[in-house]
């Protein structure tokens, strides 16, 4: 039976192909989980895909992600990164590898884009690399599962 990754996306993310195309590119949110469940299914994983706008549902989910099976979690915080210790909290809550995301090189942007609270929950931060981002993630849950089983 195949493991489940939980892979959630904050807020505004609902808007990828419409919301500043110069900076998250053009492929949508439903592209991107095309593209994680292919990617997924290529490593034996199956993928539990959720975006919110809102942090509570976020945590919510986070909290709930051992309890329903999930071996790992990858999570585009978006904003919430770089204000929600709540969220940071959350994923330390949990016992399962982390990884975040993000579609944009947040380094070389406003610098208080340059550090997110959730960066010090999570496994590492894979940044820069547009929705190949995910992909990454992905293949670096694996390795993480597999050192972990």
């Amino acid at each position: 039976m195949s493991s489940t990754v939980l892979i959630l996306n904050g807020p505004n993310l609902n808007l990828l192909g419409m919301r500043e195309t110069e900076i998250y590119g053009l492929q949508s949110l439903d592209d991107i989980r095309r593209m994680c469940d292919e990617c997924a299914a290529s490593l034996s994983f199956k993928t539990d895909f959720k975006q919110s706008n809102h942090e509570g549902e976020l945590i919510g989910w986070i909290h709930s992600a051992q309890s329903s099976g999930a071996k790992g979690l990858i999570i585009n915080p978006a904003g919430l990164g770089h204000s929600s210790i709540a969220l940071m909290d959350a994923i330390l809550s949990v016992r399962i590898p982390s990884i975040e995301v993000h579609l944009s090189n947040i380094f070389k942007r406003e610098e208080f884009r340059h550090h997110t609270y959730t960066s010090h929950a999570v496994n590492g931060v894979i940044s820069g690399f547009g929705a190949h981002s995910y992909v990454l993630a992905l293949h670096a849950l694996g390795d993480l599962l597999k050192k972990h089983a």
